[in-house]
């Protein structure tokens, strides 16, 4: 068991319970029909709370690699029934999979940028706007604003109102946008001295998608992916 979880970011015990899991299952010590320990017997093993328990096995869940049954408990699915699609852990220092995964990103977050302007309702506008707020507070009070900027590109994917943008972004969160949010908090001397570029960057997103422009919309969210991938270039290279 561990001790001091307390000093151990959440997301890091989430993980590592996780990895764990994932690894029963890939050397079979789970086999597909398999049931996982209780949340209780997991809390315990790693000293966590259920909480951190639930969010992982959550994620197993998104992945198609565990599904619960009601009042029996969560159980192994067979690999048929898995989901096709997964990310491997990634390397900060993995250029080839970063320019791969950025690629991806560019991707879905043009397509939600195109969406979102032409779906969006006064109440999705509302929250982008105050998300784009909360990343200039943030930065007027010396923050990153890595939480603010979380909840403008989840405001926006939300406005695209498909379940399958709001799903894939959270497992793009989880496995992804972290790491990269990682690399700048490291380099907070770079971010600052960039923090114009990004913020007029998203200032862009929002004045496409406020006037239901949907080609400039994703045009603005591609220019800012591909400007953010060389930013994290600068921020490795430190």
């Amino acid at each position: 068991m561990r001790n001091e979880t307390a000093r151990v970011p959440s997301h890091s015990l989430t993980e590592e319970i996780v990895e764990w899991l994932n690894e029963e299952i890939r050397s079979q010590r789970l086999k597909p029909g398999d049931k996982l320990p209780s949340e209780k017997e997991l809390g315990e093993q790693f000293s966590v709370s259920r909480s951190v328990v639930r969010e992982a096995v959550s994620q197993l869940k998104s992945e198609g690699i565990v599904s619960a049954q009601q009042g029996r408990g969560v159980f192994v699915n067979e690999r048929g029934s898995r989901q096709a699609f997964r990310l491997d852990a990634m390397a900060l220092d993995d250029a080839q999979g970063l320019e791969h995964v950025i690629e991806l990103l560019v991707t879905i977050e043009a397509a939600a940028a195109r969406y979102a302007a032409l779906r969006h309702t006064p109440a999705d506008l509302k929250r982008i706007k105050q998300s784009l707020i909360g990343m200039e507070y943030a930065i007027v009070n010396d923050k990153l604003g890595d939480e603010e900027d979380y909840a403008f590109h989840q405001a926006i994917v939300d406005s695209t109102k498909n379940p399958h943008f709001q799903m894939l972004n959270e497992y793009l969160e989880q496995h992804v946008r972290r790491l990269i949010r990682q690399a700048r908090s490291n380099t907070a001397a770079n971010y600052n001295n960039l923090v114009e570029a990004v913020q007029g960057e998203h200032k862009a997103i929002v004045q496409a998608i406020e006037k239901r422009d949907p080609a400039a919309a994703a045009l603005a969210a591609e220019t800012h992916l591909r400007n953010a991938a060389k930013r994290l270039n600068k921020y490795l290279k430190d």
